[in-house]
């Protein structure tokens, strides 16, 4: 169809809704243009890095934020201090047999039974160890993917390792001071000290704010 001449005012004009031909449609004023994707990327936890982003400026669906350092540090420290528990309650469920058999056969009465009570003791007593250490392990395993439960059991479980390990501390310290304390009391007070570092590392690891924005991160 054809208006005639542009110029002439009597001439049919095109109609005003309709854009001019070749050139391209413009947004009202006030509205961003919408053509294209770059949206803003969404921010990150402060103190903690920003989320893998797709080519439109929105997070992955189902990507994983990489875990802090001090997180995955205070993991490894975890599943440490467990398998030593383990292993050191094997040994204690080992001690209480070898004991118990070594007074089996002694023809004294009361050994036999001292030796009895003293290795099921034993026994009872590294059960316990072995259970406990069940904690720090499952703790561990559940860490970079867990929330801010699991996170608090980490930290219950340091501040717990740190009070004992400070109290063994301040037990060898006592015991070096006097003048017959044997060269193992030496070792102990190494092992504790050692203890004690580890439960405190746990706690900071667990326990900053880049810790905390990672535990707060949003499920996909």
């Amino acid at each position: 169809m054809s208006f005639g001449d542009p110029n002439n005012p009597y001439g049919q004009q095109p109609p005003q809704g309709q854009p001019g031909y070749g050139y391209p449609q413009q947004a009202p004023q006030g509205v961003p243009p919408q053509g294209g994707y770059a949206y803003p990327q969404q921010q990150a936890p402060a103190g903690y890095p920003a989320y893998p982003a797709a080519p439109g400026g929105y997070p992955v669906p189902g990507a994983q934020m990489p875990a802090p350092g001090g997180v995955k540090a205070a993991r490894a420290i975890l599943f440490i201090l467990g398998g030593l528990q383990a292993l050191g309650g094997v040994f204690l469920l080992l001690g209480g047999a070898f004991f118990a058999s070594m007074f089996a056969d002694s023809t004294n009465s009361s050994a036999s039974d001292a030796g009895a009570v003293a290795g099921g003791v034993f026994v009872v007593v590294g059960i316990l160890v072995i259970a406990f250490s069940l904690w720090p392990i499952l703790t561990a395993a559940k860490l970079l993917k867990g929330r801010g439960g699991v996170r608090v059991s980490g930290i219950v479980f340091g501040a717990l390792q740190s009070l004992f390990a400070g109290i063994s501390v301040l037990g060898n310290l006592a015991a070096l001071s006097s003048a017959d304390a044997p060269p193992a009391i030496v070792v102990s007070l190494l092992f504790a000290v050692v203890s004690l570092g580890l439960g405190v590392w746990v706690i900071v690891g667990l326990a900053n704010s880049a810790a905390a924005g990672y535990f707060q991160r949003p499920q996909y």
